[in-house]
């Protein structure tokens, strides 16, 4: 059986479209017909047929139906046709089946330090939006349609921040505290805060230590034989202070939190009260949220752990992948050059400190996190292009006639090749100012 006329694709949950198949309905509804007792599958064929015919009509106009469509086509359809006890098991077996694959999308698969499950959803969402290489990318650029993949990506990061919110509120009567954490430049300060949002339009108090403030003075940290300090060890911070703050927090106790000077490198004098009530959840941004050593006096019951990382799902010029870690170390180029007066080629310099603790206490505990969400946002390239591609020659020949700094002019020549063929933005406002990609370049809505 089947119809001559029906839509030609549907739109998967994904937003990937695949082509159009009855058999896929013609067997949902038997199996339905089937928890009823009814083992009629010529009658499943006919009840299938006007489905389908009804979404011929439905979608006449070149539209192509959703999944939810579909399944909301065969419920009403059997109620019409007045096969309701066939229709109610459809229902129960449409949300069951929702609730089996919201548990599989909320199990975290990591092999290898690599989410490959996460990786797929973000290149799947790229390729369906036209941006999952540099040529696409610039063809969106040249034609003026850039705006709207900033406003689609902008949507999709939000609508994860919104579902990353509902896995918190189901653990609302035992949690105490969140943790974000990962690597460098990841977005985990503007993730807190529009998590911070989220949870309280739910009726959530969220109230945020900002471990930063916790590191040694930088003096106290090695150098190495360029006067370069590697503060990025989580025993740059002050652990033990750390671990204490937390389990008095937890007891209800008032603590006295430091206050730390970047441009300086010191701890100021000044301290400031905090504390934590009964009704308030505690939100940690760190590096280092998910290295043990760092909540050691909490109990894991009590938390709720996020790790954030770039997952950049885009091809470069050669057809291959844009590291991770190099779209991080861009948007430090450009963040310290405002926020923390450090020059880009001194962030260029110091990243071999970032990238060998990255990989020593922040990628080996991703698979302890209890959610992973992707902090790239695919169209900001362009951005880099235009803040820092006028650097990179004079930042490869500082480092060219220097030996010993060999990894900083690899990284160096790799991102300058990498950005060389990409159009940059012709019009910043598109980014809206609450926009994960204002926390490196300025002009946000949030404070830093």
């Amino acid at each position: 059986m089947g119809v001559t006329s029906h839509p030609e694709y549907i739109v998967k949950r994904s937003g990937v479209q695949v082509v159009f198949d009855q058999e896929r309905i013609t067997h949902a509804i038997y199996k339905a017909q089937l928890s009823q007792k009814l083992e009629d599958r010529s009658l499943a064929e006919r009840l299938s047929d006007i489905v389908v015919q009804r979404l011929s009509e439905a979608y006449s106009n070149g539209d192509y139906p959703t999944v939810e469509n579909i399944q909301d086509m065969v419920v009403r359809t059997l109620d019409a046709e007045g096969h309701k006890n066939v229709a109610t098991a459809y229902r129960e077996y449409r949300t069951e089946h929702a609730r089996q694959r919201e548990e599989k999308d909320e199990q975290i698969v990591v092999n290898d330090t690599i989410p490959y499950k996460t990786l797929w959803q973000v290149f799947t969402w790229n390729v369906a939006h036209e941006c999952d290489s540099i040529e696409r990318l610039n063809e969106q650029v040249r034609d003026g349609r850039i705006g709207g993949l900033i406003q689609e990506a902008e949507a999709n990061y939000h609508a994860e921040i919104d579902r990353m919110a509902d896995r918190v509120l189901k653990r609302r009567n035992d949690l105490r505290i969140i943790i974000i954490a990962g690597p460098s430049s990841s977005g985990k300060t503007t993730t807190t805060i529009k998590m911070s949002e989220r949870l309280a339009e739910k009726g959530i108090e969220v109230v945020a230590l900002n471990l930063d403030n916790y590191f040694h003075n930088l003096e106290t940290h090695p150098q190495d034989a360029f006067g370069d300090y590697d503060f990025e060890r989580p025993e740059a911070l002050d652990l033990a202070l750390i671990n204490q703050h937390l389990a008095d927090l937890l007891k209800g106790k008032e603590i006295q939190t430091p206050i730390y000077d970047f441009k300086t490198g010191l701890r100021q004098e000044k301290t400031v009260p905090f504390s934590l009530k009964p009704n308030q959840v505690l939100l940690l941004d760190s590096l280092h949220g998910l290295y043990k050593p760092m909540t050691s006096s909490v109990p894991n019951d009590f938390k709720f752990k996020i790790y954030i990382e770039a997952l950049c799902q885009i091809r470069d010029a050669r057809g291959e992948f844009v590291r991770w870690a190099d779209l991080r170390m861009l948007r430090r180029m450009v963040r310290d050059s405002w926020h923390r007066h450090y020059q880009p080629d001194q962030t260029v310099g110091h990243w071999h400190y970032v990238r060998r603790s990255e990989m020593k206490y922040i990628v080996p505990f991703i698979g302890q996190a209890d959610h992973i969400i992707n902090g790239s946002l695919p169209y900001e390239l362009i951005v880099h292009k235009k803040y820092l591609f006028p650097h990179m020659e004079s930042i490869i020949a500082a480092y060219d006639d220097t030996p010993a700094r060999l990894d900083a002019y690899i990284r160096a020549k790799r991102v300058h090749d990498l950005l060389e063929p990409v159009e940059p933005i012709r019009d910043e406002e598109a980014i809206p100012r609450n926009s994960l990609m204002r926390e490196y370049i300025g002009g946000s809505v949030y404070k830093y």
